[in-house]
């Protein structure tokens, strides 16, 4: 899923394509995108996009007369820049929004589509859709600090609940939570001021640098492969592979469709989280440290 650096990506390419241009149409060729039914796709047409923005994981046009298109893609929705007037796909294409310079298609790779459009009128019921956390790069030591002790969670859960921080999913939270040297199970009203600081420097240093390289990287080209997952991360996506910090193999554990990837050295002291799953199968055999686990694998390698 799409999250803060890569909807501050979309925006960036977004921008000079479509801000100050008039939406020529609006096709939805998908019934399930469109959340709502007023205002009408129609009312669209012959508009200006006057500004653009994210709202947690969503990508705001504003429209003229006071008119929002409200854009989440989920886990598996992309944009797509194609030439004016190109055809939607027929499996996975949602929508387009046609401009004399080009056509924005909304498209999605998934089997269950899950990608939403609101349109909507105001600014009142704009911020309907905002679920309410606050702006990491933007928050004071203080609001920061509140925020992720306001309920006992786990890290990895408070970062990645958008009632708490606004734009970080998974694989940030996995990236952040390395960066500051903290366990994803660590509990936040647990956490000493040092670490709350700790971890609102690795929250806003990782994502300003993550925006600022997907941007560098994608130049002046709209980009054709935007997902929260990339080969220079340093945990998330990297099981079994050597720390970037230390060498130890970076660990996960996984629950429902998520999983945290975490480096036992440096974020656990050593020790190794449960995953529910084989914690439960393996009981007394679940390795506690990393040590255990190589001796563990050793013991299962052929010869």
């Amino acid at each position: 899923m799409p999250e803060l650096p890569e909807v501050n990506l979309y925006l960036h390419a977004l921008g000079p394509r479509i801000l100050g241009e008039k939406i020529r149409r609006l096709r939805i060729a998908s019934p399930s995108l469109l959340k709502t039914f007023d205002p009408s796709p129609a009312e669209l047409h012959g508009k200006s996009v006057e500004t653009l923005a994210r709202l947690g994981k969503r990508i705001v046009f504003g429209v003229e007369d006071d008119l929002f298109a409200v854009v989440h893609l989920m886990i598996a929705g992309r944009f797509q820049w194609r030439k004016p007037d190109a055809p939607i796909p027929r499996k996975r294409g949602h929508a387009a929004f046609d401009f004399s310079r080009g056509t924005l298609l909304i498209t999605e790779a998934a089997t269950r589509k899950r990608a939403s459009l609101h349109l909507v009128r105001g600014e009142a019921a704009l911020m309907e859709h905002d679920p309410g956390g606050i702006e990491p790069l933007e928050a004071t030591a203080e609001a920061f600090a509140a925020a992720i002790r306001r309920e006992n969670r786990t890290l990895k859960r408070a970062l990645t609940d958008p009632r708490i921080l606004s734009g970080i999913g998974n694989a940030h939270s996995d990236e952040i939570l390395l960066r500051a040297r903290l366990s994803p199970a660590r509990l936040t009203r647990r956490l000493s001021d040092g670490e709350i600081e700790r971890l609102r420097a690795a929250v806003r240093s990782s994502l300003t640098e993550w925006s600022a390289r997907l941007i560098a990287e994608a130049g002046d080209d709209f980009p054709a492969k935007v997902t929260a997952f990339h080969p220079a991360m340093s945990a998330h996506g990297r099981y079994r592979e050597p720390c970037v910090q230390c060498g130890t193999p970076i660990q996960r554990i996984v629950y429902a469709t998520r999983e945290t990837n975490y480096c036992p050295a440096c974020q656990t002291g050593g020790r190794l989280l449960a995953d529910r799953a084989l914690s439960r199968l393996l009981r007394r055999d679940w390795p506690r440290s990393v040590e255990a686990l190589e001796s563990l694998t050793r013991r299962k390698e052929p010869g």
